[in-house]
């Protein structure tokens, strides 16, 4: 493969349109023709050269195609694919210049689509690329949003993405781990307009006194180390979308200046002088209660209201009923497609599905069918939840348990469906043990089932009748 262009980074075609690929090696020639590869095959190619340069891709999730190095300078490529962050397509290639047996039977054993030995060989290469663009292109022209499901609360969701999608405005996601905060970031960028590239990063995943250069950029000897003039995320953005994922995890002092360069649409990089102008379409994310957020002092109030110009909280998927038989078929599918298969779900397989409160949310449902589908003996995959649910299920149904991070509305709703479990339904009790009006409590249910939840269909009247 040549090796003679270098690579800057910067997009040379729109992500939302382009297909991407993150390259992990420390081999920096290597990756840079690999990326000159890929860009003449119409990919948009993003570089890391460790595994913790690669965590803090906030898209990684999201890219069409991860080509991983085992040999690399903090660790092998294999704790990455123990990890959530993978792909959610599953269109993971292997990469080493050390083959061996023990690698390859590792490789296999995890949602790997290719295994391939250094050299690369261009015409295997530029297959593996035409295969995983193709995929890519079946998926999107199915789906512009890029999200499975058909749910009230999806639905509302889907509605409120398009709706906004054209405007200028600054979007505040909220949500669980694993709802799709991405996705839906993503889907705001394709149904833009705009013609710049999508960038992400996870305002977690890098260190806090580095964070400034990543975003913003540094000149030449504005640090130990910088051996020469980068241009942030915001700059790589310009005429797109920049995701700002954790956003409460952004250290104090840089959501200062970032609320300065949201008012001013200007930059300045860090070591320079003069300001930059940049257009950019900023979508921030957290997995917490915003507001609650401003209240602790994660979130500065007055970068919340510029982030805030819409806020969309996306719904876990215990909430979207019937949605999770869905998306468990739509991974089916790809595993088949991968695999040459024609494994089915087996029967029953959507109670069991509905039952599970899914913690993990879409993530830990796509990892659960892809170890069924590795596991199963025949053509029949039985999905089995983690260790979660057993130990839910050994709990105390009088106690109700509550954890950091869950919002008031969650809170609320635990306690309303544990106290409905614990008196048979009767709203009546309910509302006394509660200390709530029956009023009260008929109109959370009502709430409940607008937004999808599952409720018993049974409820008990204050005459102690039964009700539809």
């Amino acid at each position: 493969m040549p090796n003679d262009l270098a690579y800057t980074g910067t997009p040379a075609s729109p992500a939302g349109a382009a297909p991407t690929v993150l390259i992990v090696d420390d081999d920096q020639d290597f990756a840079r023709s690999a990326a000159d590869f890929a860009r003449s095959h119409g990919y948009t190619p993003y570089l890391a050269h460790s595994l913790e340069q690669s965590r803090g891709f906030a898209q990684l999730a999201l890219m069409d195609l991860l080509l991983l190095d085992l040999d690399l300078p903090d660790g092998s490529g294999f704790e990455l694919l123990d990890e959530d962050a993978l792909p959610e397509s599953g269109q993971i290639a292997i990469v080493t210049g050390y083959p061996s047996v023990e690698t390859a039977a590792r490789a296999v054993a995890r949602p790997v689509m290719e295994y391939l030995v250094k050299p690369l060989v261009p015409e295997q290469f530029g297959e593996l690329l035409d295969r995983v663009a193709a995929r890519g292109r079946e998926e999107r022209s199915a789906d512009p949003l890029g999200m499975i499901g058909r749910s009230p609360p999806m639905q509302r969701l889907g509605a409120d993405l398009r709706r906004i999608a054209p405007s200028t405005l600054s979007v505040l996601l909220s949500g669980e781990s694993g709802t799709g905060k991405e996705l839906a970031a993503r889907a705001l960028h394709r149904l833009s307009g705009r013609g710049g590239a999508f960038v992400a990063v996870n305002c977690g995943a890098i260190a806090p006194d580095l964070l400034a250069s990543h975003l913003f950029g540094h000149e030449r000897g504005s640090f130990t180390g910088a051996a020469g003039r980068h241009s942030g995320y915001f700059e790589q953005a310009h005429g797109g979308t920049l995701f700002l994922d954790e956003i409460t995890e952004m250290p104090a002092a840089l959501q200062v200046y970032l609320l300065r360069v949201l008012e001013s649409g200007a930059l300045t990089r860090v070591g320079g002088a003069g300001e930059i102008a940049i257009d950019v379409r900023v979508v921030a994310a957290c997995n917490r209660d915003p507001l609650r957020a401003v209240e602790e002092g994660a979130l500065r109030e007055d970068l919340y209201y510029r982030l805030a110009d819409v806020h969309l909280e996306l719904p876990p998927l215990r909430n979207r009923s019937g949605d999770a038989a869905l998306i468990a078929r739509a991974v089916l599918d790809e595993l088949n497609a991968e695999h040459g298969a024609r494994k089915r779900l087996a029967g029953g397989s959507e109670r069991a599905l509905a039952a599970h409160p899914w913690p993990g949310n879409v993530r830990e449902l796509r990892s659960a069918v892809r170890r069924a589908f590795l596991t199963a003996p025949g053509d029949e995959v039985r999905i089995v939840p983690g260790a979660r649910r057993l130990r839910a299920a050994a709990e105390d149904p009088a106690t109700v348990r509550f954890s950091v991070g869950m919002s008031y509305a969650e809170i609320e709703r635990e306690m309303l469906l544990k106290t409905l479990a614990h008196f048979g339904q009767d709203r009546t009790r309910t509302a006394r043990a509660l200390g709530v009006s029956v009023r009260t409590v008929h109109n959370q249910i009502a709430r409940l089932r607008e937004a999808g939840c599952e409720v018993d269909a049974t409820i008990w009247t204050e005459r102690g009748g039964p009700s539809k």
